[in-house]
């Protein structure tokens, strides 16, 4: 999935797109504006700096090792695997367990490593409409501090965005700027109709 990204300028909504596409957008503005222009990444409603400096093609280099394109799962190769670890992806890290955990993933079919990712991925799936609702709320809320946070009510619209009062928290926002608000709600319910 390719994340997007979205630039304001004070208050009004420049545009929404792929990085590459905001970038040039943002670089297009030719007169010095009056109001700071912030991109931020929808996701995690962020704000994100990209170095506009240079013509079009270095602009976009440098947005492409910022936000790489998204990896796509490929299809399992039509040729027998060799031998060694499968490239997947695979990223080492550290994880502590206890030795009651480590004597059980040892004892699990195909060792720790595929009892861990088979765990991981039944966790994703009880849990991923909850993940999703925190990640999309926690996403508002970020790009609603750096946007609204003094205006009004900007409190009582954090509350009620938290308790997942939708009607409460519309009614709040109401009279914000409407290209600030109605991003607000797109990155919070966009995915619950």
């Amino acid at each position: 999935m390719q994340r997007t990204f979205t630039a304001f300028q004070g208050h009004r909504r420049l545009a929404s797109g792929p990085a590459g596409e905001i970038a040039l957008v943002v670089k297009r503005i030719t007169p010095p504006p009056d109001e700071p222009i912030i991109i931020f990444e929808d996701s995690t409603g962020r704000p994100i700096d990209f170095d506009l400096r240079g013509g079009d093609r270095e602009v976009l280099a440098r947005v492409a090792k910022l936000v790489p394109p998204p990896v796509e799962e490929s299809a399992p190769p039509s040729e027998p695997r060799g031998r060694g670890r499968p490239k997947l992806g695979v990223v080492a890290r550290e994880v502590t367990l206890l030795p009651r955990h480590w004597e059980w993933l040892g004892a699990q079919p195909g060792g720790a490593s595929v009892a861990l990712r088979k765990l991981v991925d039944e966790a994703r799936r009880v849990s991923g409409d909850k993940d999703r609702e925190r990640q999309a709320r926690d996403a508002a809320y970020h790009f609603m501090l750096t946007m609204a946070g003094n205006l009004p009510q900007f409190e009582e619209a954090s509350r009620a965005l938290f308790a997942d009062d939708r009607r409460r928290f519309t009614g709040l926002i109401a009279d914000w700027p409407v290209d600030v608000r109605d991003h607000i709600v797109k990155l919070a319910y966009s995915d619950r109709a």
